[in-house]
């Protein structure tokens, strides 16, 4: 479970500060609205500090109890957004381009930075990520925390076999779990091995994704696209595999 924040003095300042599913009429404009944050503003502030940003959504991770997990980006960088109040009907309306307004606290869990307790408005702009070539720096964790959370690929990785020595792939990170859990999959670039994992709840069992990694092949050389998220170290989640 994600840590929770000891700020409940303060919850009720940020609900007042935004709420789910308004419309700002901005045009979609490059310029940071009264009070917003730009990136460098968002990195540098300390976490459990009072935040707001502008960004749009690239991906949803997961919806329950009125809450939504997303992965967000700008022009700039890129906002995990952890259980943002968010109804069945806003998190519908969270199409990938669309602009948003969070207001939230900076949070960190096991290296990961993040937004929690966070609200959010939607507002006039669109915007969909290129994927960041990372293939140059998979082996650099300070380079690749600059583009913490960002949608990004990596070429000419060769599977590597995990767990028995003779598997691509494995349900869990020890192999414990079952079909419709997280996969984890590891591939090697100049010599260097590194751990992917497909997470359920971003790319469940029925997607594109999930059958791609369960029909790798010990020695296959693939592509892979997806998010750098962070736990105890790098953790990328996968969302598209691609065998050359």
């Amino acid at each position: 479970m994600k840590k929770l924040l000891a700020l409940m003095l303060t919850g009720a300042m940020v609900l007042s500060m935004a709420a789910c599913g308004g419309k700002s009429g901005n045009g979609g404009s490059d310029v940071k609205g009264e009070g917003v944050m730009t990136y460098a503003e968002y990195i540098a502030a300390p976490v459990d500090s009072p935040v707001v940003v502008e960004t749009y959504v690239q991906a949803k991770q997961s919806w329950w109890e009125d809450k939504a997990t997303v992965y967000t980006q700008d022009k700039d960088g890129a906002y995990f957004l952890y259980d943002m109040v968010c109804s069945q009907e806003d998190y519908d309306k969270l199409t990938q381009g669309t602009k948003i307004k969070v207001t939230g606290y900076k949070a960190e869990w096991s290296g990961e930075i993040e937004i929690a307790d966070a609200t959010f408005e939607i507002e006039d702009g669109n915007y969909v990520a290129d994927a960041f070539d990372a293939t140059s720096i998979l082996g650099n964790e300070a380079e690749l925390l600059k583009h913490q959370n960002e949608y990004f690929t990596a070429k000419g990785l060769t599977v590597e076999a995990i767990g028995d020595g003779s598997s691509a792939y494995l349900y869990k990170w020890d192999g414990s779990g079952q079909d419709g859990d997280d996969l984890y999959f590891n591939v090697s670039l100049d010599g260097k091995t590194y751990s992917f994992t497909v997470e359920s709840y971003l790319t469940d069992s029925s997607s594109k994704v999930y059958g791609d990694v369960k029909n790798l092949k010990v020695g296959d050389t693939i592509d892979v696209e997806g998010y750098l998220y962070w736990y105890e170290g790098v953790n990328p989640h996968i969302t598209s595999v691609t065998v050359k």
